[in-house]
C-alpha cells in the first residue's frame, strides 16, 4: 500500500444557511480545498461525495459547480460517518495505486432538507425507532446509566459543553461563538431527561473537503503534506454482544485497529476531534479511544488535559456541540481542522507542537445493532 497525504483542505462557515443550497455549500468547500492544494480542478482523477438529505446525484451537482466533471464520482451515504467514509474510500483508491489524486467532500443542508426543524425520523422497518427510541432518547438512557454507575453529576458532564463552546468561540468557522456556563447548560430547556438543550449539538448547514494525493507526488504541490497514518471504518455488531451501553465496543475496536495500522498508541496522540453529539459522549469516548481508563475520564476533563493548552486537547474546533454538526460533512470537517492544526494554521485556537492527531466519528441507527458506522483516522506531519 502506498502512503497517502492530504494536500488541500477547505470548509464553509457552519451555521443556519437556508439561502445556500447543498450543491453551493459543497462547491464552496471543494473550491477552497482545490485552491489550498495549489492544483487545477482538472488534475483531480476521482471524487467521493457524502450527503444524506441533498437529493439524487448531489456529488455531480457539487463538483460541476466547482469545475470538476468527466471523472469517476461516487456518492456516499453512511449517516454521521458519511464524510469519514468518503475520506476512507479516497484514501483507499490512492493507497491501492488505482489513482494518484482525488477529493473527498461532505455536505449537508439541514435547513433545506425535508426534515428541517424536526427530529431525524427512523427508517421504515426500524422497529425500535418507530417505537420512540430516537437518537436523543437512546443517549438520554445511556447518560442516565452512565451517571448512576460512574457517580458522575450533570454539572460535570456540562463541563464538556463549557469547554467546547470556549474552543468554538475562537473558531471563525463555528456555528456558535459564544461562551457558556455550567449553570446555563444545566438549566437550559429539557430535551429528554437528563439531557438539556445545551448538551446537544445543533442542526447545522455546511460542507468540508480535502484533496488527497500519493505521498511521493504530494511534495510537488505543498511543503506541508499531512500523512494519513491510519484509516479505519467498521459497522456495528449485534446488540446481544454489546455488554455496556456506556461503552462503545465498535469505537474501541476501530481505535485499536487504527493505532495498529499507524504503529502508534494513544499516548502518541497530541490532539483529537471526536464525536460529541451530546456532551456525555465525549467523556465516554475518552475511555473508548484509550486516552484513559474507565473512571478517569472526568478527572481528565477537570484537570484541563483536554483543553487547548492541555496535554491532549479534544475538539479544539468547538466540536459538534459548538462548531455544529452538518451530518455528512462532520467527518471531513474534523479532518480539515486537524490538517490546519498540524500545519500551524488554526489561529487563536492553535495547539502548539502538534505532530499526531486523531479524528473519530460515529453514527446511524439500525435495529439490533450497536450503531451504524464508526471511523477513526490518524494524521501525522
Amino acid at each position: 500500500m502506498r502512503e497517502v497525504a492530504i494536500i488541500g483542505a477547505g470548509s464553509t462557515v457552519f451555521g443556519k444557511l437556508p439561502d445556500k443550497l447543498p450543491y453551493q455549500l459543497g462547491a464552496e468547500a471543494a473550491r477552497a480545498a482545490i485552491k489550498d492544494a495549489g492544483i487545477k480542478a482538472r488534475e483531480l482523477q476521482f471524487v467521493y461525495s457524502a450527503n444524506l438529505y441533498g437529493g439524487m446525484v448531489i456529488g455531480q451537482a457539487v463538483m460541476a459547480e466547482a469545475g470538476v466533471t468527466d471523472v469517476e464520482l461516487t456518492n456516499v451515504e453512511n449517516a454521521c460517518a458519511g464524510g469519514a467514509t468518503a475520506l476512507r474510500k479516497a484514501w483507499w483508491d490512492i493507497a491501492s495505486g488505482l489513482y494518484d489524486m482525488g477529493i473527498a467532500v461532505g455536505v449537508e443542508s439541514m435547513s433545506n432538507s425535508l426534515i428541517a426543524d424536526k427530529l431525524i425520523p427512523p427508517a421504515r422497518g426500524d422497529i425500535t425507532g418507530e417505537l420512540g427510541m430516537n437518537m436523543v432518547a437512546r443517549f438520554a438512557l445511556a447518560q442516565r446509566r452512565y451517571m448512576d454507575t460512574r457517580g458522575v453529576s450533570l454539572e460535570q458532564i456540562a463541563r464538556v459543553s463549557v469547554k467546547n463552546h470556549h474552543h468554538g468561540s475562537m473558531n471563525p468557522y463555528s456555528q456558535y461563538r459564544k461562551e457558556l456556563t455550567i449553570e446555563q447548560i444545566v438549566n437550559s430547556r429539557p430535551i429528554c431527561e437528563p439531557i438539556t438543550l445545551l448538551q446537544c449539538c445543533p442542526a447545522t448547514d455546511g460542507a468540508a473537503a480535502v484533496v488527497l494525493a500519493a505521498a511521493d507526488k504530494a511534495k510537488r504541490y505543498t511543503r506541508y503534506p499531512i500523512t494519513i497514518a491510519a484509516s479505519v471504518l467498521r459497522s456495528g455488531d449485534y446488540n446481544f454482544r454489546w455488554a455496556d451501553m456506556t461503552f462503545s465496543d465498535m469505537t474501541h475496536k476501530c481505535a485499536v485497529a487504527a493505532y495498529t495500522m499507524a504503529g502508534l498508541g494513544p499516548e502518541d496522540v497530541n490532539l483529537c476531534e471526536l464525536h460529541d453529539a451530546f456532551a456525555v459522549n465525549e467523556l465516554m469516548h475518552y475511555v473508548e479511544l484509550d486516552f484513559c481508563k474507565k473512571g478517569e475520564e472526568v478527572r481528565l476533563l477537570e484537570d484541563g488535559v483536554t483543553e487547548i493548552g492541555g496535554r491532549l486537547p479534544v475538539n479544539a474546533s468547538g466540536g459538534l456541540l459548538s462548531k455544529g454538526h452538518p451530518i455528512s460533512a462532520s467527518g471531513v470537517a474534523q479532518v480539515v481542522e486537524l490538517v490546519w492544526q498540524l500545519r500551524g494554521q488554526a489561529g487563536e485556537r492553535q495547539v502548539t507542537n502538534a505532530k499526531t492527531a486523531l479524528a473519530h466519528v460515529i453514527g446511524g441507527e439500525v435495529t439490533g445493532l450497536e450503531s451504524g458506522a464508526v471511523a477513526v483516522h490518524i494524521l501525522k506531519r
